[in-house]
């Protein structure tokens, strides 16, 4: 058979679905290639992972392709806005078979992506619910274990998780084990969740190589939590200033927190000794003032060189924010 593979988004990021079904298809001796528009096909399978608002997709997508069977899928496909929430519709978005879903992936429908790397999930499902994320709603409310680190790595020198909550998985224990005995550089491209790290957590921590840690500190109700996370991670990984540089705390802003709010999760993390991020939910809307602490927090240069927010010279005509925002 002829089958062809068309991945909407391109963002530079290699589509695991499509790797999975491109496996399977060769084991069967068909033909796989990426879509070409010009040629027919037996088979397309078009997948979509990201939203309209970041992956467009042409409505006559099916008219401009040649194949008898075309099978759409990706949770692209299934987000719709309802009252300006994003709603996941399971029954747009089939699930792969089960064979096909733990299959070892083709990595060479992706070589510049995938050059000595391996990507996947041990765990599918969260147990946070964000409005914002679309996972719980997919994948449930229970982080479980979903693969063995073996089903999509063989030797690669780096991995790459897309959990979306590993450490919340009851598993999590050997799963770190499984990272730190294949002596790959890892990286949690989702990040981790400061709430469940405790002291052994951070001894299996310690023996996996990962270039950044990533921690999100969105809401302020998980604020004790988090908090007391972080305070276990930088005392077991014996963080010093220069040492914690690997190490981003990202603070959710514009959503359903004030500025003094916002405020208060940068000072809380900066005690820490960890350095935060500020992400900024729909920046067109947000206020001037939030945008000036994204540009002073987010460039590391700004940031060093200036370690109080209030101090921090935004724009030419030479007043600090506090002149700015505080003193009028």
């Amino acid at each position: 058979m002829e089958i062809g593979l068309y991945d909407v988004d391109s963002h530079n990021f290699p589509n695991l679905a499509l790797m999975k079904i491109s496996a399977y298809h060769k084991n069967k001796k068909d033909n796989v290639e990426m879509l070409d528009r010009f040629k027919h096909y037996d088979i397309v399978y078009v997948s979509k992972i990201f939203g309209d608002e970041y992956s467009q997709i042409d409505e006559t997508c099916e008219t401009c392709i040649d194949a008898d069977t075309i099978i759409s899928g990706g949770t692209g496909f299934a987000i719709k806005v309802v009252n300006g929430k994003e709603v996941y519709e399971s029954k747009a978005d089939p699930a792969l078979d089960n064979q096909i879903e733990h299959i070892y992936p083709d990595y060479s429908l992706y070589p510049d992506l995938t050059k000595n790397t391996a990507y996947g999930f041990l765990t599918r499902g969260c147990c946070n619910n964000c409005d914002f994320c679309i996972v719980s709603k997919k994948e449930g409310l229970c982080s479980k274990k979903v693969a063995d680190l073996s089903e999509f790595w063989r030797g690669q020198k780096v991995i790459k998780l897309m959990d979306a909550n590993l450490l919340a998985c009851k598993d999590k224990i050997d799963l770190l084990e499984q990272l730190a005995a294949s002596k790959a550089k890892v990286e949690f491209v989702q990040g981790l969740d400061a709430r469940f790290i405790d002291d052994d957590v951070v001894d299996l921590l310690k023996k996996i190589k990962v270039k950044m840690y990533h921690f999100a500190f969105d809401f302020m109700k998980n604020e004790k939590q988090i908090i007391k996370g972080l305070e276990t991670f930088v005392k077991g990984m014996e963080y010093n200033e220069k040492k914690s540089r690997n190490c981003y705390v990202y603070i959710l802003t514009n959503y359903n927190t004030t500025f003094k709010e916002d405020m208060r999760r940068v000072e809380l993390v900066q005690k820490v000794g960890l350095a935060p991020y500020i992400m900024i939910y729909r920046k067109n809307t947000a206020p001037k003032i939030t945008r000036d602490l994204q540009r002073w927090c987010n460039n590391r240069f700004i940031y060093r060189a200036v370690d109080n927010f209030k101090n921090y010279i935004p724009r030419a005509d030479g007043k600090t924010i506090k002149e700015i925002y505080f003193e009028n």
